[in-house]
Formats: C-alpha cells, structure tokens, sequence
C-alpha cells in the first residue's frame, strides 16, 4: 500500500516509506510497443467532433504508457451523459498470462482507505462510536497513548503512528519474500513497536496504520467482519458484483472462492483479475530511492521484459488498508454514490470532506477522511488513489459525484522511470480533463529512454 515513489516523502519517515509506502499517494501532479485493445474506446458522448477526439487522444496516450513501460493499463471515463469511455492497452509479453479487458477486476490498493472510512463514519451516524472517541475506548491496550488518539486522528492520518510497511518484517511479507500471513494485530504491533513521528493531532503523516486499527474498531462496534462490513453497507446495497475485501489468508483460495454469494444466492461469472507485474531483482535496485534495505525486490514467477508476475503475492499485509478487489465500473459508482449522498447523509459527508494539508511536496492535495481533494489541470477532483504490488489506481470524482474516472496501471515501479512516469502522468491528467470536459493538455512527444 505504498505511496507514488515518484514523490519521494520527507527525510523524517523511514526508509521503507520512501521506497514503497509511498506509492499510496499515486502519480496525478497539478502541473504536469504494440498492445492489446480489448475495451474499445467509446465516445462518451455519443456525438461525433470534441469527444470523439477526447477518446482518440486517451487512446493513444494509453498507448504510449504502455510503450514507455507500463505492462497494462485501463482507463474509464464517465461524463455524466450519454456513452463512457472504456480503453484497456496491454504489453505484448503479458498476453500469455491474461487478455486485458477494461472490464477487469483490479487489486484496488489504498482506495480501501475510502470505503472503511465510509463504514466508519455510516457507524458514527447511527451513534454506535463518535469520531472523538479515543482509540483506548475500542481498542485497549493496543496503541499506545490511544488515549490521546482519536478515530478522527486516525481517519486524516493525524495519529501520528508510526505506518507498519516500513517496518523490515512487514516489508519482507509485502514484496512476497516472506509467506508469513499477518493478522490485523500483529500488523498494528509492527507499527505500534517504532516510535511516533509526532504528538497525536499535531501534523500530518500517511500511515497505514491507522486503518487497520479503524477496521478492527468497525469489527469491535458491529461484531461483523470488515469485509462482511463492506458487503453489508457498499457492495450489497449498490449492487458492486466484484467489489470484496481480501483477507490474505489465502489470496488464490479466496478468488477463487468469489464465483458465488456468502447469501446463497446464484453464482456469477466474474471478470478475470488482471495480473499485476513489478521489475525483477536484476532491473529494480536503481528504480528504489536511497537507504531501501539491500536486497529488496518482489518475488513472484519470472517474466519477459525483466518483469515478475506479482498476482498472487502475499496480501496478509493489506486488510482495511488496502486490500479491495474491484472494478473500474464498481468503483465509480460507489464514488459516484458516496459524493452524491447515498451513502452518508449530509453531516458524516461533510466531515469527510473536511481536509487537513498533506506533504510539502503535495501542495495540490489535502486529506480528508479517507477521501483526498486534488487540484489537477482542469479543476477539483474527489477521491483517493493506491498501489500494491503490481496495481496503481486512480479513481475521481467531480464534487456531484456525476462524473467519474478511473485509472489503473499493473504496475507501481515500471512506472517510475521518467519516462514511463511522465507518460503515465499525462494519461491521468487527460482522463481527469476528459472527465470535467476541459481539454486535454498538451503533451510533448515522448523521449529515448
């Protein structure tokens, strides 16, 4: 769950934050081969001229990712009216493991972080906890100082808590060197054994343990399991086929596992999950920033283009903070449905909403509860964005909540070459442009590698 490496954190957070937990904070800036097309563009309006063009541009700066060394990615554009643009463009090498198609599920990272923060706060209007609550009151004994800390805290990373995936055992789990499985516990344990990096309340820091004690304070004020929880208040009630939070117990058994309803209901075909890919040990050591422990790299079956097939990885290292399964189409109708109001009412929404500064090196940015407001090009955009081994998601919203974007690339550190990094960047702010109906920046032509 690691935020975009491309914009390293400051001194002050460990080394494991600058190599991968950053990566959870993703590529959109403010300023800034052959594949497979297995989602036709469509023009999102149904009308021929600008939106047509629209699509034809996305397209081809789709490819031109997946040229610069993206091994797939996936775009999906809603305007709000008439067609939505769907683009799937994938690597040649990556056909003998999958075909692409925009229709695919995706690991969603730390977008997680926005439908936990929604159970909580649904939680919080039904009276079962207050965001003053301090985490002591649900969670004894397990944070320290949790007198001090409360669920708001944790909500807008606040807490000051140290983040868990820089920890060297977690990192080991999280990059498949280590099979260990982590319980939610033992994850906060982690976190909880560094000290903090400030007196709660008093600055900002993205820390990924701050949502796996909210998961287990949600379990504690429900008796419900947090993917239970998810199904129960999302995924049921907006009807998301292939939206569901992954354990980690056992990755492959649980999508397996996925074809049917824990209700009984009539088992469904679901769409392939799209493999994810990272740069083999051999090519990743330039792509990590200085002081990640020597020897890191992602485990996982060899691949061409000196890649590793990261699918079926280690996910116990996840949970609350970013271990989601979905879709583009299921995503942005449950970001279209909670900034339009569905899914909280007016209060909790405009608690959510309610954002603190993040990073110096993020100034278009500000965190909310679970949810960022982002600065881009062509306007304010809603949403949250995340990355696990071998997935990064974006996915915004207008403040309506009627118009929304998603892309999703299979890889975080193919992506952070300046080539690929560039490109990726523009195709995100296209999507972003396309989406509010500005046009598209102009990009300059891609350079050698």
């Amino acid at each position: 769950m690691p935020r975009n490496t491309a914009h390293p954190r400051p001194a002050r957070q460990a080394y494991l934050t600058l190599a991968l937990a950053v990566a959870l904070t993703g590529t959109l800036t403010a300023c800034e081969s052959s594949a497979a097309a297995q989602g036709t563009a469509h023009d999102p309006t149904g009308r021929p001229g600008a939106a047509t063009a629209h699509s034809a541009r996305l397209t081809a700066l789709a490819q031109r990712d997946v040229d610069a060394g993206a091994p797939g990615v996936i775009v999906r554009v809603d305007k709000g009216e008439g067609r939505v643009t769907k683009i799937a463009r994938q690597a040649p090498w990556t056909r003998a493991d999958h075909t692409l198609t925009a229709s695919n599920r995706f690991r969603m990272g730390s977008n997680t972080k926005t439908m936990v923060a929604t159970v909580v706060l649904q939680l919080a209007a039904e009276d079962r906890l207050q965001l003053t609550d301090p985490v002591e009151k649900w969670l004894p004994g397990l944070v320290p100082n949790g007198n001090s800390i409360t669920l708001r805290m944790l909500l807008n990373h606040t807490s000051g808590l140290f983040d868990y995936t820089n920890d060297p055992d977690v990192l080991k789990a999280f990059t498949g060197q280590d099979t260990r499985r982590w319980t939610p516990g033992e994850l906060i344990a982690a976190g909880v054994r560094h000290e903090p990096l400030f007196t709660p309340g008093t600055d900002y820091s993205y820390s990924n343990t701050n949502y796996i004690a909210l998961g287990l304070v949600a379990e504690k004020a429900t008796g419900h399991s947090m993917g239970d929880l998810i199904q129960r208040r999302i995924a049921g009630p907006l009807h998301l086929k292939n939206t569901y939070l992954v354990t980690g117990a056992d990755a492959r058994s649980e999508e397996g596992s996925r074809s049917g309803s824990k209700n009984g209901s009539k088992a469904v075909k679901r769409p392939a999950l799209a493999h994810g890919y990272e740069p083999d040990a051999a090519h990743i050591g330039p792509l990590l920033p200085p002081g990640t422990p020597a020897g890191t790299a992602f485990a996982g079956p060899r691949r061409p283009a000196g890649h590793v097939d990261t699918t079926w990885i280690n996910s116990s290292t996840e949970w609350a903070a970013g271990g989601v399964v979905s879709t583009a189409q299921d995503w942005a109708r449950f970001s279209g449905a909670l900034l339009s109001g569905k899914l909280l009412p007016p209060a909790q929404l405009k608690e959510m909403r309610t954002t603190v500064a993040e990073e110096a090196e993020f100034p278009n940015r500000r965190y909310g509860l679970g949810l960022e407001q982002v600065v881009t090009p062509c306007g304010t955009v809603w949403g949250h964005n995340g990355e696990v081994p071998g997935y990064s998601s974006e996915n915004y919203t207008d403040v309506t909540g009627r118009r929304t974007v998603s892309v999703l690339t299979s890889t975080i550190f193919g992506l952070v070459p300046p080539k690929a990094g560039a490109a990726n960047r523009a195709l995100v702010d296209a999507a972003v442009c396309t989406m509010l109906g500005k046009p598209i920046p102009a990009t300059p032509a891609p350079t050698a590698s």
